[in-house]
């Protein structure tokens, strides 16, 4: 019986060794495959985001030429003289109001679109121009439309005495960025009712069927069947157009850029003007570098608390 035992707890120690070397062996044989992968994140992600951040705590001339360390004094001329605090307040303002009401929006369109109707084909197809043209020549449409000289957005709001006289939107701070919050709902609404589209088709029709039978307003059933089944495409959408509105350029570029002074930035456009108006690579740098921490700093906090991966049954 001794024997016995000591054969099976020596059995037992060599499969335990061998399960411990199993991940090891199994690492190894994975490395030639995850090897390309691993040079692509590293050269297109890892590489560029550490230069930048060298980038940041340097003095870089006109010509790009590296003139020593600037230490953190990049970031301080960048807290004292570039308003950041209200730029960082309309960075948070933009992409709240136009990931929410994007998703609102598409949830009413996609309920719509998923209906049987008569030229549901054409709208739909209607629905995703904004998507295939231009975000620039999109924008483009805005900006000479509610031209206040010769724009016939202008001349229609005129003419429908919503205002009395052509009104100037792109020519002041506010105006012009609420109208820029108009465009960026527009061409984000394509994508993200496309994506709750293909998640109102994975409903079971048979449950609403029965809950339908059972007295549940079409309300109740919405609420209590549908929004949970579409959890994960809403947490998608929500996602993808974080990253998309927050690092948007055209759209606030050609709606606020050409206005004076910093009240009408984001972030993102104010990288642009300290590259493009001041070329102080250095400070640019250091705003990117906080333009990357912000974006994961929300992308991990989204996750945690949205958790898109948990189960609905859960």
């Amino acid at each position: 019986m001794t024997s016995t035992a000591e054969a099976m707890g020596t059995a037992t120690r060599g499969s335990t060794v061998r399960v411990r070397k199993r991940p090891l062996r199994d690492a190894v044989r994975a490395a030639p495959w995850l090897l390309p992968a691993g040079l692509l994140i590293f050269g297109v992600v890892l590489f560029p985001a550490g230069y930048l951040v060298y980038d940041s705590t340097r003095t870089i001339g006109l010509a790009g030429v590296d003139q020593g360390s600037a230490g953190l004094g990049n970031y301080r001329q960048l807290w004292a003289g570039y308003e950041l605090t209200h730029v960082l307040i309309n960075s948070a303002i933009w992409v709240v109001v136009v990931v929410a009401l994007t998703i609102v929006i598409s949830l009413a369109i996609a309920q719509l679109l998923n209906n049987q109707f008569p030229g549901r084909r054409i709208v739909r197809m209607a629905v995703l121009v904004p998507w295939a043209a231009s975000t620039v020549m999109t924008t483009l449409t805005f900006v000479y439309g509610l031209d206040p000289f010769y724009g016939v957005m202008n001349k229609l709001l005129v003419d429908l005495h919503i205002l009395d006289e052509p009104y100037g939107f792109t020519k002041q701070p506010v105006p012009a960025f609420l109208t820029a919050i108009v465009v960026g709902i527009f061409v984000s609404l394509p994508f993200t009712t496309y994506t709750i589209l293909a998640g109102l088709a994975n409903v079971p029709k048979e449950v609403l069927e029965a809950a339908q039978v059972d007295g549940a307003s079409s309300i109740r059933r919405y609420f209590s069947i549908v929004l949970p089944f579409l959890r994960n495409a809403i947490a998608l959408a929500t996602l993808i157009n974080i990253i998309n509105v927050f690092n948007s350029l055209p759209i606030l570029q050609l709606l606020t850029g050409s206005i004076p002074g910093y009240s009408a930035d984001t972030t993102t456009t104010l990288v642009f003007k300290i590259l493009q108006g001041e070329h102080n690579i250095g400070v640019a740098s250091a705003l990117s570098v906080i333009n990357f921490a912000i974006v994961l700093v929300v992308i991990a906090l989204y996750l945690r608390i949205v958790r898109p991966t948990k189960r609905i049954e859960d």
